[in-house]
């Protein structure tokens, strides 16, 4: 973001604040503040960043009120490292949607004014915990929402001044209490709103007993378990036996119960314990079970109407697609007879195959399993076999016909032909491709040393050369939409072949992108246009290249988690900070060690693929540009690349390294 952007966001941040504290006053009398704390977390000392602070606060404070809004609860953070700014907001359960927001609107709109010392931080202004009746919140400098116990602290503590007597019936009503805040603790940490409430009765004084229990909603049940289970305990030790109610109020959890019914709203309680047995006649209880078991067999007769007419509708859609499929192989056979695309019989496939053998597979698809086949005349071909009732497969097939068995391109798969047998069997035939895919090899510790950087290069070239074509040079605009390593094949010599159309989409010369409300492609390669609003273009091929030209250079893939300055990115962040901290040489794959002399147009290549990754489609460059960079010589100035797509996105799951021996070192010259 931009200095001038970060300004103009700050800047409504504040209006965001001062509106609500200006339109949300109090929500009632009850809503008077029970006690605060402040932290151990001092102001700065200088001007520049008690301000920057108090900037951040107001950011954040506008994210609070609008998620606790939306979710009964809400944490969040604001940027700057130096004067960063966290926070969390937790209205209770039954105080929801614009209720929450005024009365948090005016709590926070005091908290982030209290720089003057409204509740008495003083210098500590940077930690504060409020304390309402019905909502709590807690803004802090330092980061205490990570880690288990985030949010844990400061806690709260009050009681009711009643008690029960003598000491073994307040024995007694203390076990009640435990019984019923446990019992609900559990099902608070079981539900999405993180919220409970319930009721007991205390017989022998004649004592209706009400719990209530929360947590925020953004907690898992184990740690929302873990918070209310931690207050429970405390109990023993912070109210007197027999006390007639009392709570323990933390900022990210609460517990409390009351012999009083009116401290929140009773309707709907999650539990009632003890609650008596109405006396009913076996004639009312002979008629309720009998409405009941009518009212099941209705119920299932009716999901099994239903699932039986979408089980029709499939089976007719099916039908009518397999129809389709043949009538676009006919209209082939007949515009383009003599072409080479054949239509194999099913029992050619078989004996091609042995009978489909474990032994000839080569592997299995999202829609079927791939094998090798030998035909009679010696061709060795790969049997992409189609499971059986798929609907969306049998749609990626009818598109591998329509499209690829008309593109031709020497970086473009062959289709040789097809079979279709019943309504099952569905087969497309390829050249057989004797190397498998690109992944296999680059990812592989072993087998990565054999790509040497004009192996490499001629791969990219030969991928690029073939985008190029699909998007510009073929009768018909195709974006393939599913780029990715395992779908670019090798042949015998390592020349590259985009496959699997199944994907693919065909634009007019008129139009350039369309809009989609199904986002198909690989997770690491979609670009964030499509991913987001769904905007298909040839740009979302640029940036699928872009990052399988990262992997290609690196031999590391883009679903994996890379280290830089002591966090974890994803590749093409980490790629783009070498890029800008100048040390792009650690981004090549250690394989490559002693490629030496190809140092140019290694850094040529990577400043392409950071290019082609760019968050924004319109900065991203066309395929026929991107072939002109990469065969353009080391004199010709290319455009430094700005910020790519995911910047912010941290991955999850462990550190990785590239494919080869850690022990194998780069000695490119810096």
């Amino acid at each position: 973001m931009s200095d001038s952007a970060a300004h103009h966001f700050l800047l409504l941040a504040v209006v965001l604040v001062a509106f609500a504290a200006a339109t949300f006053p109090p929500a009632s009398a009850e809503d008077t503040i029970l006690g605060h704390k402040c932290g151990s977390t001092p102001a700065a000392g200088n001007a520049s960043s008690d301000a920057a602070y108090k900037s951040n606060l107001n950011a954040l404070a506008a994210i609070l009120v609008a998620g606790a809004r939306a979710n009964g609860s809400a944490t969040g953070a604001a940027a700057a490292p130096d004067a960063a700014a966290y926070g969390v907001a937790l209205c209770r359960g039954d105080f929801t949607g614009d209720a929450c927001a005024r009365g948090l609107g005016d709590a926070l709109a005091s908290a982030v004014n209290d720089s003057e010392g409204a509740f008495g931080c003083g210098s500590q202004f940077r930690d504060i915990t409020l304390f309402y009746d019905r909502y709590q919140l807690r803004l802090s400098g330092a980061d205490f929402l990570s880690g288990d116990g985030g949010g844990d602290e400061p806690r709260w503590a009050g009681n009711n001044t009643n008690f029960v007597t003598p000491a073994d019936a307040a024995r007694r009503f203390d076990g009640m209490v435990t019984e019923l805040v446990t019992t609900i603790a559990g099902i608070a940490a079981g539900r999405p709103d993180r919220y409970a409430t319930g009721r007991s009765r205390f017989k022998e004084q004649g004592l209706t007993l009400y719990g209530l229990v929360q947590c925020t909603v953004d907690m898992t049940p184990e740690r929302c378990g873990a918070c209310l289970d931690g207050l429970i305990s405390a109990f023993s030790a912070t109210f007197p036996s027999g006390q007639h109610g009392g709570r323990i109020l933390v900022p990210r959890c609460t517990v409390r119960y009351e012999t009083d019914d009116t401290f929140f709203n009773t309707d709907n309680l999650s539990v009632d314990l003890h609650k008596p047995k109405p006396s009913k006649s076996w004639l009312w209880a002979t008629i309720s079970a009998v409405s009941v078991s009518l009212l099941a067999a209705s119920f299932v007769l009716h999901r099994w109407i239903k699932i039986r007419r979408k089980r029709e509708l499939a089976r007719l859609e099916l039908r009518r697609l397999s129809i389709a499929v043949k009538s676009v192989i006919n209209l082939w056979r007949m515009e383009e007879g003599n072409s080479g695309f054949s239509l194999y019989d099913f029992s050619q496939m078989k004996v091609a195959t042995n009978g489909f053998a474990i032994e000839n597979k080569l592997g299995q698809g999202g829609f079927g399993a791939v094998y090798k086949g030998l035909l009679p005349d010696g061709l060795e071909i790969a049997v992409k076999r189609l499971g059986p009732c798929s609907l969306q497969g049998l749609l990626e097939f009818k598109n591998e016909i329509q499209l690829i068995a008309k593109l031709q391109h020497r970086n473009l798969v062959k289709l040789l032909g097809c079979c279709i047998e019943g309504e099952h069997e569905k087969i497309l035939v390829y050249e057989y491709m004797p190397n498998k895919s690109l992944d296999l090899i680059i990812f592989d510790n072993k087998k990565g040393v054999s790509l040497d950087w004009p192996k490499r290069l001629n791969i990219i070239n030969g991928i690029s050369q073939g985008l190029q074509y699909l998007h510009i040079h073929s009768r018909l605009c195709v974006v393939h939409r599913d780029l990715k390593a395992s779908n670019i094949l090798l042949d015998s010599e390592m020349n590259p072949k985009i496959s699997d159309f199944g994907m693919a989409r065909i634009f007019s010369s008129s139009v350039a992108e369309s809009n989609t409300t199904r986002i198909v492609g690989t997770h690491g390669y979609i670009a964030p246009e499509y991913a987001s609003d769904g905007v298909c273009s040839v740009k979302s091929d640029v940036f699928s290249f872009g990052v399988l030209l990262l992997e290609i250079i690196s031999g590391t893939m883009t679903t994996g988690s890379y280290r830089y300055d002591g966090k974890l990115y994803k590749l093409i962040a980490y790629a783009w900070l070498l890029w800008k901290a100048g040390q792009w040489q650690e981004l090549v794959d250690r394989c490559l060690a002693g490629n030496e002399g190809h140092h140019f147009t290694m850094e040529r290549y990577a400043h392409v693929a950071l290019l082609c990754v760019q968050e924004s489609a319109d900065d991203r460059p066309a395929m026929d540009e991107v072939v002109k960079m990469l065969s353009s010589g080391d004199g010709v100035v290319l455009p430094e690349p700005k910020k790519p797509a995911y910047f912010n996105v941290r991955p999850v799951g462990t550190e990785m390294s590239a494919s080869c021996d850690m022990s194998i070192s780069i000695t490119l010259s810096r």
